[in-house]
């Protein structure tokens, strides 16, 4: 559990850093969002989160 909370401070930590560093990029980013399909953010998040998932395993592992 431990690591768990330690790996959502990192994600918290990194967004903030790009929000804090780049912020009329990132509002272009989110607008740009909203231009791609349901389908391909589905998709990409499914392997973005396969891939976490594989990199935790083998460092657990």
């Amino acid at each position: 559990m431990k690591e768990l909370i330690i790996a959502f401070g990192l994600f918290l930590f990194i967004e903030g850093i790009l929000y804090a560093i780049f912020p009329s990029k990132m509002k272009s980013m989110l607008k740009k969002l909203e231009l791609v399909k349901d389908s391909q953010l589905r998709s990409g998040g499914l392997i973005f989160a396969i891939i976490g998932f594989m990199i935790i395993y083998y460092i657990k592992g």
